[in-house]
């Protein structure tokens, strides 16, 4: 007696692997997905980071949760206002000196009280010295117009430096690399056959 063999096609034998694969597998991959999409925040908007940043330095950085970065943001900015003071206030000086030589009145002399070598004063050296003031007075003010320029490059990128971190606040950063697979139609001459497809996240 001959017993009956049942031959199965294999692309049947495939099918009915991808579509186990797909129950165990697929619907848990989209279920991870769904779960690390449920974790981000929804509404974080990088105009609100900008528009904070702009309006009040250092706003922008804690709308986006980055607080260590306000004390730095702050220390810049008195830093630079600082130098600004500094720079302005030398200016002032040799400016109001630099004025009161070159003038004609007598009771204008607040040059004599600059701390210089006093052969300065003498009248053979006075072109020289004039020369000098005009010079520091060019100085102070290039130094403080540089700093003010520098203020205003810090303020700038304190709004982009929150724009940047509110585009990147649901990037996810850590170090979970991860393969997923789910079994899915693909399309070959025209024909629709069971595939694979593969997605990494990282």
């Amino acid at each position: 007696m001959y017993k009956k063999r049942i031959i199965v096609s294999s692309k049947l034998v495939g099918r009915c692997i991808l579509i186990i694969l797909f129950f165990t597998t697929g619907f848990s991959a989209f279920s991870q997905k769904s779960n690390v999409d449920s974790t981000k925040v929804v509404g974080h908007s990088p105009r609100k980071a900008t528009i904070y940043s702009a309006v009040f330095p250092g706003m922008g950085q804690m709308y986006n949760r980055k607080y260590w970065k306000v004390p730095l943001v702050y220390a810049g900015f008195a830093t630079l206002g600082y130098f600004i003071n500094f720079n302005n206030e030398q200016y002032t000086i040799y400016k109001q000196a630099y004025s009161d030589i070159i003038d004609t009145d007598p009771y204008t002399n607040s040059h004599q009280i600059l701390k210089v070598n006093p052969s300065l004063l003498r009248p053979e050296n006075i072109t020289d010295y004039t020369e000098a003031l005009r010079r520091q007075k060019d100085y102070w003010r290039r130094n403080r117009d540089l700093v003010v320029i520098g203020t205003v490059v810090f303020y700038a990128v304190n709004i982009i430096d929150a724009s940047v971190d509110a585009h990147f606040f649901n990037f996810d950063i850590s170090d979970d690399l991860t393969f997923n697979w789910v079994p899915g139609p693909v399309m070959c001459m025209d024909n629709k056959l069971m595939g694979v497809h593969f997605r990494f996240t990282f």
